[in-house]
């Protein structure tokens, strides 16, 4: 899976990036490598705003694609929360996805004895 990391209005250093690849590991295994991920971390200039870190992350899958959004007083909070829903996401997806195909296999027929 490709992880693009963008900033909007927020610096993202190498510790970030990481982090971010840590994060996504678990919803890395679960996809196919044509996979694409893109996150994008901001931060909210309003000081009224109490959870001024924002992450939205969008994964491109073959046929779907799945987005979250969380905000958070850190940054690092924030990735953990758009993480784990995105791997909710993926897990749903993937279950659904099972349950077409099994519900499309035919049953097998009984052996009848002549």
């Amino acid at each position: 899976m490709r992880i693009d990391v963008k900033g909007r209005n927020f610096a993202v250093d190498d510790e970030l990036r990481e982090r971010v690849e840590k994060r996504f590991t678990r919803v890395a295994r679960q996809v196919s490598e044509m996979a694409r991920l893109e996150l994008e971390l901001s931060e909210e200039r309003n000081p009224s705003i109490r959870d001024s870190s924002i992450a939205e992350a969008t994964l491109y899958l073959k046929g779907v694609t799945l987005r979250a959004r969380d905000a958070s007083d850190s940054m690092a909070h924030a990735i953990h929360l758009v993480a784990d829903e995105l791997t909710r996401q993926v897990k749903r997806h993937r279950d659904k996805r099972r349950g077409r195909r099994e519900a499309a296999k035919p049953e097998p027929r009984p052996a009848t004895s002549p």
